[in-house]
């Protein structure tokens, strides 16, 4: 993992963001974030692990969920030695990245090893069902398209998307129970492949319980901040990533 911290921390124990990158499943790395990880380090005052994961099609789901995993409990092992404050642990991600984050933060929930504060879920890629919708209006989907989506959920089930049973922690909006798991934040334009799906899992966490701020960003397409970092739109749907993570540090 890439550890990004503040030169100048304002504790000697410090909030832990476990970033998971994008890239639909099968590409990307984490230095692709690298102004986000230090935007979060820098405004946050916290420590930023930006995770690299197996990608599909030759690490079909779970993989990737139980890489972070992995680097999520090794950095809570680890906390007394880099100074982390173990009552802080937000995981977070974009696009695919998000739907991993989601995994996880249901992962770490049954396993009951590391505590999650928190969930910042930026466009998160979270069901593999859009593939095979029929109804679903994607005239104005750019970037990510169904084709793309098709052929990353296909990736990384190995084998198609839309059938009646997946792994565990494969798709989050799969798992029935949304009990119990923590806050969330989900970002997303109201023209992303994602909007939809990423509104349903955001009813479901509430109706499970769960605290969960949406911000839907009116003629935004899928990885529109990433395309266009310094529009005022972009600044500002960053800025209210980092409101919503210093909130769930504070509060």
């Amino acid at each position: 993992m890439r550890l990004i911290r503040p030169t100048q921390p304002e504790s000697t124990r410090m909030p832990l963001v476990l970033w998971v990158h994008g890239g639909g499943l099968v590409s990307g790395s984490p230095v692709q974030d690298d102004l986000t990880s230090h935007t979060f380090a820098r405004e946050l005052h916290a420590t930023v692990a930006a995770v690299r994961y197996r990608l599909a099609p030759e690490h079909p789901g779970p993989a990737a969920v139980e890489d972070a995993y992995a680097a999520l409990h090794g950095l809570h092992e680890r906390a007394d030695e880099l100074g982390l404050d173990t009552t802080r642990i937000a995981v977070a991600g974009a696009s695919a990245g998000g739907g991993i984050a989601a995994a996880l933060a249901q992962m770490a929930h049954d396993r009951g090893e590391v505590p999650i504060a928190f969930q910042l879920l930026v466009y998160p890629m979270l069901d593999d069902r859009t593939v095979i919708r029929r109804d679903h209006d994607t005239r104005g989907v750019r970037v990510w398209t169904p084709r793309s989506n098709r052929f990353g959920w296909t990736s990384y089930l190995g084998g198609p998307p839309g059938a009646d049973h997946v792994p565990d922690y494969v798709v989050p909006a799969r798992r029935e129970d949304l009990t119990g798991l923590p806050p969330a934040w989900i970002g997303v334009g109201d023209l992303d492949l994602f909007h939809e799906e990423d509104l349903a899992y955001a009813e479901r966490l509430r109706a499970a319980g769960v605290a969960c701020q949406v911000h839907v960003v009116p003629g935004a397409f899928h990885g529109f901040d990433a395309l266009f970092r310094r529009k005022p739109v972009s600044q500002a749907f960053l800025a209210a990533q980092v409101d919503a993570l210093r909130e769930a540090f504070t509060g």
